[in-house]
Order: C-alpha cells, then sequence, then structure tokens
C-alpha cells in the first residue's frame, strides 16, 4: 500500500512558474513509476508525465515538453513536477499516481496506476 500526498498547487500568472511535491509513504517507493496527471474543468483526466524507477527515463505529453519538469528524490520519498512557462491551459487538478508495473507507452494511461493522491489545484491567470 502506497499513499501519495501532493503539495505546491496555487494560483500564478501565465509566463509564471510552479513546483509541485508528491510524498510517498512506505520503504519502496523506488521500485514505483511515479506519474503525473491533470483533469481540467469539464475534461478528462490526461497525461502529464512520468518517470521511471531510477530516474533515467521520462516521459511527457507534447503539451507540457519543454516547459515542465519530472523529478525524483528516492531518498526522500518524493516525486517533484517543476512547472515553468505556465499557460491558462494549464489549469486543472494535478494528481500524482504510483505504479510498479507500466512500461513504455503503457505509463501513459491512467489506468496502468495503482495508487493516486487527491490531488492539488493548479490555477494560470492570464
Amino acid at each position: 500500500q502506497v499513499q501519495l500526498v501532493e503539495s505546491g498547487g496555487g494560483l500564478v500568472q501565465a509566463g509564471g512558474s510552479l513546483r509541485l511535491s508528491c510524498a510517498a509513504s512506505g520503504r519502496t517507493f523506488n521500485t514505483y513509476v511515479m506519474g503525473w496527471f491533470r483533469q481540467a474543468p469539464g475534461k478528462e483526466r490526461e497525461f502529464v508525465t512520468a518517470i521511471l524507477r531510477s530516474g533515467g527515463g521520462t516521459y511527457y505529453a507534447d503539451a507540457v515538453k519543454g516547459r515542465f519538469t519530472i523529478s525524483r528524490d528516492n531518498a526522500k520519498n518524493t516525486v517533484y513536477l517543476q512547472m515553468n512557462s505556465l499557460k491558462p491551459e494549464d489549469t486543472a487538478v494535478y494528481y500524482c499516481a504510483a505504479d510498479k508495473f507500466c512500461a513504455g507507452y503503457l505509463c501513459y494511461d491512467e489506468g496502468s496506476y495503482e495508487y493516486w493522491g487527491q490531488g492539488t489545484q493548479v490555477t494560470v491567470s492570464s
């Protein structure tokens, strides 16, 4: 069982930056692929980015490539999402997720992830 708690959301102007954190419970954090998803009002939840267990591989949605960076600190059981050059269309609830088994394209699929955080709101004003 893994519990995930996101933090760092808030209100920011377009062009600004935010850093989200997701703290995980347990002693096996480094065995999980970690992902970030988001859900905007009236829309389905969508993949944002994911990072492999060792941090050696990352995946990004086209919409955030070059602006967002995922990283992890296995010693602190924490995954981060650095968001730069934010746009109003980035406004959403951002969710952290964990899965032991996904690889490749499966890591883009929310159905692959076993554990989810409660979400943190990010609002980008124009």
